[in-house]
């Protein structure tokens, strides 16, 4: 059972991680999946792909060494395709098609050369790792460069075979190269091929195929079929993928712990019906960006409940009363609600605190600010735009709302004080600001804006 920490967004401080790992373990994490992206300290001329907020390499060494301690695998995770890699000016030339950084040209031996070279750096600051991911899912444009279309014009070519090719590469300079590690590739890329295609390209002895699907009605019948596709073609043992956050919507703030538990335990019906000894693990992703541009969702914090439930109906092999209780005392709470957000959200895991302002955030923010300013019949009435805009006011008027006003004004800048105090304990500066931007300052700047255009008027 390996949890995936999504680092390409609002990546935790190492000093919170380390507190989090002992919970994961009691809570039935197995193992990590560290998906870095740009937060790995590359070094040489990969130094440019790290971010401002990029983990040290003592940092790294700390944190995976207390994984260990824990008893945690850790699995890291290279995306390929390389959006992060692939922005950049000096790598642009790698992409395949050149206009979208959303591909690697698989022709260029360069290409080949970046991907061992960024497999070689993260290797060597690990220990013992018996799994390496190598990303491979939704390789978008792949076969729609110039060389690709050239390529793909010679006879027997296909857009698969393509696509098969270049796993093949890098997980052969795996093989070769770290001969006790396995490499781990999403499935969705495989799905469609048929099974004569994947058998003779050589990759089912190559990699393990990492099935993944994160709806809470999943087609269970389908994903035992595709399991015995994959062992028919020769790989020899496959992982799921659920998830615990960041599945259920792109800019979402709150976790719907139900829909994820449902996720799990149509995951369970699938496990209890697949061909003996081919399940290898699940993996509990918990994206932090859908891709390496979109907005933030759901921060680590605020979903560690959805994955506590997540991880404890995978150990127990179900959902119960007994387990609930055995969430709520691990994480210090005692109103799990797992149908609807949980309005009040009191813990004592870490960063329980985030969790709780968030939730103040998400649920009243908004609806407060918008109930004043486009409910209140005074301020509709006697105080609209065009009222504002030449700043003129009924001075009786204002005595109907100027304190209700100013009163949820000071109240808001108190809760955001407070939340943004516990994120930097947590949060480096730039995801703080992200957050703030996307879910605080649009309210509270309208807010702000009434409250002084009625001082002015």
């Amino acid at each position: 059972r390996l949890v995936h920490l999504d680092l390409k967004g609002a990546a935790p401080r190492a000093q919170y991680l380390e507190q989090v790992l002992p919970l994961l373990r009691a809570l039935g994490a197995t193992g990590l999946l560290l998906e870095y992206e740009d937060t790995f300290p590359y070094t040489g001329p990969l130094e440019l792909l790290r971010a401002p907020h990029a983990y040290s390499p003592a940092e790294l060494r700390a944190l995976l060494s207390q994984a260990r301690a824990q008893g945690l695998d850790v699995v890291p995770l290279l995306p390929f395709p390389l959006q992060f890699v692939l922005k950049h000016r000096e790598f642009a030339h790698l992409r395949e098609v050149k206009a979208l950084p959303n591909a690697l040209n698989p022709h260029k031996e360069e290409s080949l050369a970046l991907v061992k070279a960024m497999i070689d750096q993260v290797m060597a600051l690990h220990e013992d790792l018996q799994w390496f991911h190598i990303g491979c899912d939704e390789v978008y444009y792949l076969g729609e460069g110039e060389e690709s279309k050239q390529w793909l014009q010679q006879q027997d070519n296909t857009p698969e075979k393509l696509c098969l090719s270049h796993i093949k590469a890098v997980a052969t300079y795996l093989a070769s190269s770290y001969p006790m590690v396995t490499p781990i590739v999403w499935d969705d890329m495989l799905r469609g091929m048929s099974e004569e295609t994947l058998a003779e390209s050589g990759v089912p002895q190559l990699v393990q195929p990492m099935i993944w699907d994160y709806a809470a009605d999943m087609e269970v019948e389908g994903k035992v079929q595709l399991m015995e596709k994959y062992h028919r073609c020769g790989f020899s043992k496959v992982w799921f993928a659920s998830a615990f956050k960041g599945a259920t919507g792109v800019n979402q703030s709150l976790t719907l712990i139900g829909h994820h538990l449902r996720n799990q335990l149509e995951w369970l019906q699938v496990a209890s019906r697949s061909p003996a000894d081919v399940l290898e693990g699940i993996a509990l992703t918990g994206w932090q960006r859908y891709d390496h541009f979109s907005v933030l969702c759901e921060l680590l914090p605020v979903a560690i409940p959805s994955l506590a439930v997540c991880l404890q109906a995978l150990q127990n092999g179900g959902y119960s009363e007994k387990v609930k209780e055995n969430v709520e005392k691990l994480l210090g709470m005692s109103n799990l609600e797992i149908d609807t957000y949980m309005s009040t959200s009191l813990g004592t895991f870490p960063g329980s605190n985030i969790l709780t302002l968030v939730t103040q955030v998400s649920f009243y923010l908004k609806s407060s600010v918008d109930e004043l300013l486009e409910r209140n019949r005074y301020v509709t009435g006697w105080f609209s735009p065009y009222h504002r805009k030449r700043k003129i006011i009924h001075p009786i008027i204002m005595h109907h709302f100027q304190p209700d006003a100013v009163s949820l004004l000071s109240k808001w800048n108190a809760v955001v004080q407070d939340l943004q105090a516990a994120m930097e304990q947590v949060f480096h500066r730039c995801a703080i600001e992200e957050w703030m931007e996307e879910n605080v300052h649009p309210s509270l700047q309208k807010l702000q804006q009434l409250v002084d255009d009625l001082d002015e008027a």
